[in-house]
């Protein structure tokens, strides 16, 4: 609503109309209207190189609905094709290759592979370096295709569980304390030889030795002593001849007992005995010891 205000005045009289002591103006003028365009300007500006550097990015970075790059993102996790190189530490669940290529990791000092428990505590660790492969962790093993395992290693022993374990080497293989195997077999049209150089050499079973050669000779050779004993048996030698080229021969004339010679002699079963060398034999055919 308006309100309208008159004022009456009688004939011949003037009245001064009353002036506006305060006039307000509405809006923004002088320097503030610039300095206003000037910074709206500026956003506008800055807004537009803000949309051109991102459009930029999504092109250069190969930005696209499925992932970015050579990196894809797909139902079973994350594919990465060609070369890619990780400046930090990589952490996954599995990495493997395409079907048809092989899995390349490679670095300028080593490459190491972390397994942590739920604490972050690591609790197997492979190292490889450009001179040793080192693995951390309270067993190592390696299985085969069928999930059989070839190669089980921990403190306690070394399992190795395929069928034949082969030594190329020329110096053959180095045990610096026992070993415990069913078999050992040379190649064929190759020798078999078991050493000790500074110690002794001993063979143990509980069910008997087989010692085989089937074509060829068996040696043993010591520096000092070579002792067959058999603690509840008997020692045969199944053998068209027996021979003992090194025995020491008597001279005749002189005493056995006095040159500390002895004779070996027979039984009709086949037992073997001493007995004092003499100027003839003194084997007898029913002696005590074949008793």
């Amino acid at each position: 609503m308006v309100r309208e205000q008159y004022t009456t005045t009688t004939p011949g009289t003037s009245l001064e109309r009353p002036k506006n002591e305060y006039i307000y103006k509405i809006g923004i003028y002088g320097w503030r209207k610039r300095c206003l365009y000037l910074f709206v300007l500026l956003l506008l500006i800055v807004l537009v190189v803000n949309f051109s550097l991102t459009i930029w990015i999504l092109k250069v970075m190969w930005f696209s609905p499925t992932g970015m790059g050579h990196l894809r993102v797909t139902k079973e996790g994350l594919r990465l094709e060609g070369e890619s190189e990780f400046l930090f530490p990589l952490y996954a669940k599995e990495i493997h290759s395409r079907v048809d290529s092989s899995l390349l990791l490679q670095s300028t000092h080593n490459v190491t592979v972390n397994a942590r428990n739920s604490n972050g505590e690591v609790t197997g660790r492979l190292n490889v370096g450009p001179k040793m492969v080192e693995f951390h962790s309270q067993q190592f093993q390696i299985n085969s295709k069928d999930g059989k395992p070839l190669f089980t290693v921990d403190e306690n022993e070394v399992v190795i569980g395929t069928d034949k374990l082969r030594v190329t080497g020329p110096e053959g293989a180095l045990f610096e304390h026992s070993v415990e195997t069913p078999l050992v077999k040379a190649e064929a049209f190759k020798q078999l030889r078991l050493e000790s150089p500074t110690r002794s050499l001993s063979m143990d079973a509980p069910r008997g030795i087989n010692i085989k050669a089937q074509a060829g000779n068996i040696e043993a050779l010591s520096q000092m002593d070579i002792k067959l004993h058999s603690s509840d048996g008997v020692l045969l030698l199944d053998a068209e001849t027996v021979r003992l080229p090194k025995l020491p021969e008597g001279a005749r004339g002189g005493s056995g007992i006095s040159q500390g010679l002895y004779e070996i002699c027979v039984c009709p079963d086949g037992k073997l005995y001493l007995s004092v060398a003499g100027l003839g034999s003194t084997c007898q055919e029913y002696s005590r010891v074949c008793q």
